[in-house]
């Protein structure tokens, strides 16, 4: 597992570079590992070289590798499009989940999460680039949805998160990262204590940076590309 090791060591050296070029305190961007359809043996080796915060896509495939590697202590990131069928699987083991769009799976997380866990930490998942085929609420209706999450119990709403449409357009890339931290900053003036944009992966974490990120999500980065032929039933579906 030295290629994840030195593959690591390339991904943090790229995020502290960005950081600087921006004028941003490296120390002000975490990397959150994504690890869906990766083994739990990549994982720990991602562990052992110093990370403890992954990102999963698949809430039965998460569940499993939690269960493996319960005793690394390690954080549990869900990122991916939730069905209700799954909420009670993300209050149970996570410590984020980043693609809420909806009040329905808030309010499901809401009432499933364990009174003796910390709140689930929340970003909602706008679909800045306004594809049909993406999740994500759109720009117009992610303050109102901000304001009934932020009222839930168990939930503590700490950001927004994006997925833009892939382009070779960096100009096109910045306008979308620069759309969401706008919606933070204008959900940050109504009083809410907003301090994370999930934004940028392996292929545009730069970009995403010099626009304000806190949390970026590379996995092929870190873990290589991934086979999307061993995709499950449960993953097809999500």
């Amino acid at each position: 597992m030295t290629s994840i090791v030195a593959a690591l060591r390339a991904v943090r050296a790229r995020i502290a570079d960005a950081a600087k070029a921006a004028g941003r305190d490296p120390a002000s961007v975490r990397l959150l590992a994504v690890s869906k359809t990766c083994p739990a043996s990549a994982i720990r080796a991602a562990f052992e070289a110093g990370q403890d915060a992954f990102g999963e896509n698949y809430a039965n495939e998460m569940a499993e590798k939690a269960a493996e590697l319960s005793g690394l202590g390690l954080e549990w990131h869900f990122i991916g499009p939730l069905q209700s069928n799954k909420t009670r699987i993300v209050a149970r083991y996570c410590r984020w989940a980043h693609g809420i769009d909806r009040l329905k799976i808030a309010e499901r997380l809401a009432s499933q999460r364990d009174a003796s866990l910390p709140p689930l930490q929340v970003c909602l998942q706008v679909n800045v680039s306004g594809e049909a085929s993406k999740s994500g609420v759109p720009p117009d209706e992610a303050v109102p949805l901000a304001r009934a999450v932020a009222a839930l119990p168990r939930l503590a709403l700490r950001g927004l998160m994006c997925i833009p449409e892939p382009t070779e357009f960096t100009s096109l890339l910045r306008r979308r990262f620069a759309l969401l931290r706008q919606l933070g900053e204008q959900l940050r003036a109504e009083g809410h204590a907003l301090d994370t944009l999930s934004m940028g992966m392996s292929h545009d974490l730069e970009v995403a940076i010099a626009e304000g990120a806190t949390i970026v999500r590379v996995g092929t980065a870190i873990f290589g590309e991934r086979d999307k032929t061993a995709r499950t039933g449960e993953q097809a579906s999500q």
